[in-house]
């Protein structure tokens, strides 16, 4: 599998669909992989040119010692760009991922063709950190089962759980497999997270996507966001938990797809 050189680490990524179509970044969240992005590869790399990688830390890239920080991340996404010859991008994440592509369409407006932010959150209230903090103590204490048992719930939209009970059950299986020492990290990272009153310099075309029944990062947190880039637009997606890629794939691929297209131009 692809790996390339950044920044004194290696990073693992996937690089699909047409050349000469517009790039689309799709970064992921925490405990995310590249494998959770399958409907959006499959459907998308028809039209764009996709590009999934994992962060430092995260599954197949290397998990240096930190600490970690959203800019380190978005400078190693810079340079996976360069690495690949990629001069701008439609730059999109979801959760931790979204988090990472707005600092990066911060600090990298020139690489940035358009910010596509699902799920994600620009600052870190308390209920937010009262909520996920057990999932910091299952990772210091390199319990995955703990793990799961902390998130699971609260990452998908309650009927999506009870129609999906078998790929639930698998799940605890990938916990097992998490770096716990590098999910601290990650976390930390997390917790530092303060750019809401840095929003209003994007000047890129903005979506930002909320799932109707996100019990961690709703929207309220999107309409934060919405409300501090200039001209963003903003959706909510019916019976979607946190999860959107995985619980409402079809309509996520309509939004984005729709958005790039729309912002591409003739570049």
């Amino acid at each position: 599998m692809p790996r390339i050189k950044v920044n004194d680490i290696e990073l693992y990524y996937e690089l699909s669909g047409p050349e000469g179509a517009p790039v689309l970044v799709l970064s992921n969240g925490i405990m995310m992989g590249t494998a959770s992005w399958i409907y959006q590869k499959a459907q998308l790399e028809q039209h764009l040119r996709v590009l999934l990688y994992d962060c430092r830390g995260m599954w197949q890239s290397d998990h240096p010692d930190g600490p970690y920080s959203m800019q380190i991340h978005a400078d190693d996404l810079a340079g996976l760009l360069d690495k690949l010859e990629i001069e701008n991008a439609h730059i999109a994440g979801i959760s931790y991922g979204a988090e990472v592509s707005m600092v990066f369409a911060l600090l990298y407006p020139e690489k940035t063709k358009s910010l596509i932010v699902i799920a994600g959150v620009s600052e870190i209230h308390p209920l937010l950190r009262a909520q996920t903090y057990p999932w910091l103590l299952a990772a210091e204490r390199g319990d995955p089962d703990l793990l799961f048992r902390a998130s699971y719930h609260l990452n998908f939209a309650e009927k999506w759980i009870m129609d999906n009970s078998a790929f639930i059950e698998t799940s605890a299986d990938r916990y097992a497999q998490l770096d716990m020492k590098a999910l601290t990290w990650l976390m930390h990272a997390f917790y530092e997270l303060d750019i809401t009153d840095q929003l209003s310099r994007i000047k890129a075309p903005t979506l930002i996507i909320a799932g109707e029944e996100d019990l961690i990062k709703g929207s309220k947190y999107a309409k934060i966001i919405s409300n501090h880039i200039p001209h963003s637009e903003f959706a909510v997606i019916p019976g979607s938990g946190h999860v959107i890629c995985l619980e409402k794939p079809g309509i996520l691929n309509t939004l984005l797809l729709g958005f790039v297209i729309k912002n591409s131009g003739s570049a």
